[in-house]
């Protein structure tokens, strides 16, 4: 590689192993570096803050905000969750487990033949990432806006299916207890007005 001079050099570049550089593009102001680095700080120093007042007035999430989960019932009590365990194995942090139990006419928990017998979420390793309720078949499981999840202590970060269970609304019945929406599952996915 021949060695250039300054004046032979063009337009300012420089000649490098791997190609040209350009060089440094022209200053258009006559302020020092640091002065234009002040501007900028002194320019924002006086603008409106931005301030929420979190504790006293909560924060208004959107309405597809993924927050807390939740696990739905029918409208008879019994409920969606069936055990199949797709939540967990789509979980990509491994922060679902779920152990399905056994259905009998007796102790019915959901129209199939099992239910989510331990259902738990650990939030200290859930990603809110949604995969779950993607791949859960029966829309059991949804997530709401709550987002207020922080605690002091690692073991009540780990939610059961006792927290995580929807409320039961007035018509509903606490399971177990037998179908009444129809003789079989079909009734309860199938059914019109769904």
């Amino acid at each position: 590689m021949p060695d250039l001079t300054p004046e032979e050099r063009r337009g300012g570049e420089v000649e490098q192993a791997g190609g040209t550089r350009s060089a440094p593009a022209p200053r258009t102001s006559r302020l020092p570096g640091p002065a234009q680095g002040f501007g900028v700080t002194f320019s924002t120093m006086f603008k409106k803050v931005t301030t929420e007042q979190y504790p006293d007035e909560p924060k208004v999430t959107k309405p597809r905000y993924h927050g807390r989960h939740v696990l739905n019932r029918h409208p008879d009590g019994l409920e969606k969750c069936v055990g199949c365990e797709l939540c967990a194995w789509a979980c990509p942090a491994d922060a679902i487990y779920v152990e399905g139990g056994t259905n009998t006419e007796e102790q019915r928990f959901s129209p199939g033949e099992r239910y989510g017998r331990i259902y738990q979420i650990n939030y200290l390793r859930c990603i809110f990432c949604g995969l779950c309720i993607e791949a859960c078949p029966t829309r059991s499981l949804t997530m709401s806006n709550d987002f207020e999840l922080a605690d002091d202590s690692r073991g009540d970060l780990v939610y059961t299916k006792e927290q995580l269970m929807a409320p039961l609304l007035p018509g509903m019945e606490q399971p177990p207890h037998p179908m009444r929406l129809g003789d079989d599952e079909k009734d309860y996915y199938l059914r019109a007005g769904s």
